[in-house]
């Protein structure tokens, strides 16, 4: 179930050179599951810009989102007090109906914000949560310490060595020899799909996808899986390993 509405925005920060927070003010009862995603309008734009949620509590909203395009750009030069119509409670996000004693979470990029609230419950529920964050190089680094602050054990992977493991997320999780019985992971394809191949544990995996209406109706971010075709936007963004097809 999705709701349409207007939010205010609180505040519209910089966290890297690229990265924005937004705070919005309204209504998130919408919001059941961490890994969910909104849809934005903007003046002048055809389409909505899907952004996946940091975090949310009954009045606020938090986005996180990279300046990639002109959308996007006309996000980060909104200023506190401007109002956004949004459509909340998008997608299926993930489950923690599960076994899972020692979950990692693994976030590459601006892959990593829907799991700070992903930990946030993850941690109410009594259980260690282990993170491993994937970026280019130091610059691009964000979250890390907000994680460390819900009670996280935290790893950083830069792609050039400038910060934490020199590789990427997977050799991250191969030299710290973390210990895990399942994973969670938000990121680029290439990240997943490495991912997938390099752990033997199971676990969810958040795919992004260019997306037209962002409930279902256009059917334009159709995947294969091992149970038939699967939207994104609907079905996903979050699906099991053990149904993903590459």
């Amino acid at each position: 179930m999705y709701k349409k509405g207007i939010y205010r925005i609180e505040a519209n920060e910089p966290l890297t050179e690229t990265v924005w927070r937004m705070r919005l003010a309204g209504d998130t009862q919408w919001i059941t599951a961490a890994g969910q995603f909104v849809n934005i309008a903007l003046e002048g734009k055809y389409l909505r810009r899907p952004i996946s949620v940091c975090d949310c509590d009954e009045g606020t909203l938090t986005l996180i989102y990279k300046v990639v395009g002109e959308g996007t750009e006309q996000m980060s030069r909104l200023e506190a007090g401007a109002e956004l119509d949004l459509l909340t409670g998008l997608g299926n996000g993930f489950s923690t109906n599960n076994n899972a004693r020692r979950p990692l979470l693994v976030g590459g990029g601006v892959g990593v914000p829907p799991l700070y609230n992903l930990a946030r419950r993850l941690l109410a529920e009594g259980k260690p949560v282990e993170v491993v964050l994937g970026f280019n190089t130091a610059s691009e680094v964000f979250y890390e310490e907000e994680f460390r602050a819900l009670g996280c054990h935290v790893t950083v992977a830069t792609a050039d060595g400038s910060r934490g493991v020199e590789g990427f997320v997977t050799t991250a999780i191969a030299a710290a020899g973390l210990n895990f019985d399942y994973f969670y992971a938000c990121g680029p394809l290439p990240m997943l799909h490495a991912l997938y191949n390099a752990v033997e544990q199971d676990g969810q995996l958040s795919f992004e996808e260019r997306m037209g209406c962002g409930f279902g109706a256009c059917m334009g971010c159709t995947c294969k899986t091992k149970y038939g075709n699967k939207r994104i936007c609907r079905e996903g963004p979050v699906l099991q390993k053990g149904e993903i097809i590459w």
